[in-house]
């Protein structure tokens, strides 16, 4: 510690080489530059559950390839991708699967909805994706998808959730476990500078 007189005495103040103090200085740019990047939010939540419903399946292939891939999954949950992601946001049209699954790898999630959904419901859908953007890039997506399933479905890398309604408390649930949560291949990978124009 260095000293410094005052009219009372000798007083201490704080040394830069002191390592505690250096800690503090770390940890506080740390959190700044965090702040600054990701808009200050925190994009997981590690304590919230898997949805009731969920499946999970394996999802081994993850290469780069150029054309149209067949997936096992409708919408894909994974598998062999274009080398460009799509940006996270919402879209009122069908995005490309290759693209997609891309930000899928990145730790994005994909909540789809079958084209002839009531317009209300396509307007819960938006509330709920957009209160859940995770940071400057988001990390989920929103899009119409023909000949899925279910009226809405949730999707990661290898899980699955169809649910009836986009009330579903199961729609916000999951994308909190899931988004860029534990099936995260490619952790800090962005979904933003890829293709695509999100509408919002």
């Amino acid at each position: 510690m260095a000293s410094t007189s005052t009219t009372g005495g000798t007083a201490s103040v704080p040394s830069l080489r002191s390592t505690g103090l250096w800690v503090a200085l770390l940890a506080g740019a740390v959190v700044a530059v965090y702040a600054v990047v990701t808009g200050g939010n925190d994009s997981s939540n590690p304590n919230a559950p898997s949805p009731a419903g969920t499946v999970t399946f394996s999802e081994p292939n993850r290469n780069h390839v150029t054309g149209t891939v067949q997936y096992d999954h409708t919408p894909p949950a994974g598998g062999n991708h274009n080398a460009i992601w799509l940006n996270c946001g919402v879209y009122t049209q069908p995005v490309v699967d290759e693209n997609a699954v891309h930000s899928l790898e990145h730790g994005a999630v994909w909540i789809t909805y079958q084209p002839s959904l009531p317009a209300d419901q396509v307007a819960i859908l938006k509330r709920t994706v957009q209160s859940h953007y995770g940071g400057g890039d988001r990390y989920v997506i929103l899009s119409p998808y023909p000949g899925q399933p279910a009226p809405v479905m949730a999707t990661a890398w290898g899980n699955q959730l169809s649910l009836q309604s986009a009330s579903d408390p199961r729609v916000a649930g999951f994308i909190e476990h899931f988004r860029e949560g534990p099936q995260d291949l490619e952790r800090g990978a962005p979904c933003s500078g890829g293709v695509g124009k999100p509408s919002g």
